[in-house]
């Protein structure tokens, strides 16, 4: 006798044995027992999840005659009868499965629809059953519109698709939709759980939870590789053979890395790749359990309670995971911007994989990029190799509940934050503060003579409305004015966060790139310009602009910008310089 495959042994044949889809399954239930049938389904999903399952109990159910043949439509197909049998043997005459990848021309699908004009022979429908059917082309769509629209009333309509974007809307909008959804590792696991028990098989929680977090959702997938697990391991499935048969990396190793990473231990973490090439695990796998793991560790983070984050964990979600605990653990010795960032990496480093000509030497730069980001201790802040040699308690930062301290005064753990992104502050009085230094700094020792008409009217951050004419005024015959260079200052090293000493001509230029914005003159590259330049120097018919960046400097974006100026009264010709910038409009915005 020839062995038949799990998948096909297994196969529900009853909408009770149907797992994983509750919501199709209660549709169709409520809609049989009423009788309110309509005259199209279209079922979507991945692979393996039950889309032609359903369409055979659903013919079933319709067709059934009962065990003593006085049945009629029901949610319970018997089984027994002799259209169930058919049904289940795939010889039912009045049930016809076309598969539209291999018969996806108009001419299949006219052959088909010929047959909707007799009645059904043996049962009460006919019914229709195209799988696959996003591979139909379009004139094949358009040959069976009308009598999808209104077919005859003893004719029913399936279709099933993997790719339901493919789909016209015309075909979308008379079928009625049911989206098969993926079904979760758990319950993958329990299915397979029974059905090794109905096979009198021996096995362990976790190779069942390794062959279910395999699938990805499918069940088909599942029992294939349980068929294969089974073959492999001689009729008993344990989770070492299971691990040898996919290729995953133990759990060990992954921890071993987290661990060597959570305190910057780079020789650890080149050793314990060796170890993975010499016994032939996949790099893959290994990135993937990372980002599993240290997802888990994010919601163990986030909810501070390790039995809901054990349920809650996606693939590794049981409240007996035997890892819940060192997870919790290590939970608890990395920060959550770190974790958040070893994810991202790990996620991202998947597909330099397949890049590189050793799938092991790149597994070894996605984890050596993990410690080359890895924040300082205590700041939250990757070590840069200008701040490698900086002591941290000359740092200063800002705390949230007060003035500025030292980080050696900041609690262990706490966030440190930037001025610019603190957000339980006054902003505007942190402004203006640092504004009335400024300007002490940069006038301190000149007589009121020295300073011209616009600085002796106050024309400054705190007035950046001023009347238009006024402004016209004050650029009539304004000399060249030029800033100089700071001592020491290199292009190739600009900090970002310089303090903004504002400018008469900051504040000219500020009103000129509102204005340009408001009106929608500016975009793109001639925007990011604008806002990132300071205006050093006027003349008439030149300015100057200085930027950080040299990206900044394009011919396009100096052209529309100075088109844009030209519109509102300043014809200009606009020369751009590499340098320090201390007052331009993107520092005042922020």
């Amino acid at each position: 006798m020839s062995y038949l495959v799990l998948a096909r042994k297994y196969r529900p044949r009853n909408f009770a044995e149907m797992v994983g889809q509750d919501h199709v399954v209660q549709a169709l239930t409520n809609a049989l027992t009423s009788q309110r049938l309509h005259h199209a389904y279209f079922f979507t999903g991945t692979r393996g999840v039950g889309k032609t399952t359903v369409s055979r109990i659903l013919a079933k159910s319709l067709n059934c005659q009962g065990s003593d043949g006085q049945g009629g439509i029901t949610a319970s197909p018997c089984g027994i009868c002799q259209a169930c049998k058919d049904i289940d043997a795939g010889r039912f005459v009045d049930y016809t499965e076309l598969d539209a990848a291999s018969n996806r021309g108009v001419d299949e699908v006219q052959a088909l629809l010929e047959q909707a004009v007799y009645k059904p022979v043996q049962g009460r429908f006919k019914v229709f059953m195209i799988d696959e059917v996003h591979m139909l082309t379009n004139t094949a769509f358009n040959a069976m519109l009308k009598t999808l629209e209104e077919p005859p009333d003893y004719l029913k309509f399936v279709l099933a698709t993997t790719d339901p974007q493919k789909v016209p809307v015309t075909v979308l909008s008379r079928c009625l939709q049911f989206n098969l959804r993926p079904m979760a590792p758990d319950t993958i696991r329990e299915h397979l759980s029974h059905v090794l028990a109905q096979e009198n098989v021996h096995c362990d929680v976790p190779s069942l939870r390794l062959i279910a977090r395999a699938a990805r959702g499918s069940m088909r997938d599942a029992l294939s590789l349980t068929d294969q697990a089974i073959a492999f391991g001689s009729g008993q499935l344990e989770e070492v053979t299971i691990r040898k048969m996919l290729g995953s990396v133990d759990s060990t190793y992954v921890f071993q890395l987290l661990e060597a990473l959570a305190v910057g231990d780079g020789k650890t973490v080149i050793e314990t790749v060796e170890l993975l090439r010499q016994y032939g695990l996949n790099a893959a796998s290994a990135l993937e359990e990372m980002a599993g793991i240290l997802q888990h560790m994010a919601v163990m983070q986030a909810v501070h309670t390790a039995a809901v984050a054990s349920a809650s964990i996606v693939g590794l979600g049981e409240e007996s995971d035997p890892d819940a605990a060192r997870i919790q653990q290590l939970s608890t010795r990395m920060p959550a911007d770190e974790i958040q960032l070893l994810y991202s990496i790990c996620l991202h480093g998947r597909a330099d994989l397949g890049l590189a000509p050793d799938e092991y030497a790149a597994l070894t730069m996605v984890l050596l990029r993990l410690l080359a980001f890895k924040p300082k201790p205590g700041t939250g802040a990757p070590v840069s190799s200008g701040e490698a040699d900086v002591p941290l308690a000359e740092k200063k930062t800002l705390n949230n509940d007060g003035p500025l301290k030292s980080a050696a005064e900041v609690p262990t753990g706490q966030q440190l934050k930037v001025v610019q992104s603190a957000r339980h502050i006054d902003a505007e009085r942190l402004i203006a503060e640092t504004y009335e230094e400024s300007r002490a700094e940069s006038y301190e020792g000149l007589s009121p003579g020295t300073t011209n008409n616009a600085l002796s009217q106050n024309i400054g951050v705190g007035n950046p409305l001023r009347n238009k004419s006024e402004q016209d005024k004050q650029l009539v015959a304004v000399p060249v004015r030029a800033q100089s260079e700071a001592p020491g200052f290199s292009k190739e090293k600009v900090s970002p966060h310089v303090v903004l000493i504002p400018t008469e001509d900051g504040d000219f230029w500020y009103e000129l790139v509102q204005q340009l914005i408001d009106r929608g003159a500016i975009t793109a590259m001639a925007r990011e310009l604008a806002m990132q330049s300071q205006l050093v120097a006027r003349d008439e018919g030149q300015w100057l602009l200085r930027v950080e960046s040299e990206s900044l400097n394009q011919p396009s974006g100096r052209e529309i910008l100075s088109r844009a100026l030209s519109d509102i009264g300043h014809p200009v010709v606009l020369a751009v310089e590499v340098g320090r910038v201390t007052d331009c409009p993107a520092r005042r915005k922020t």
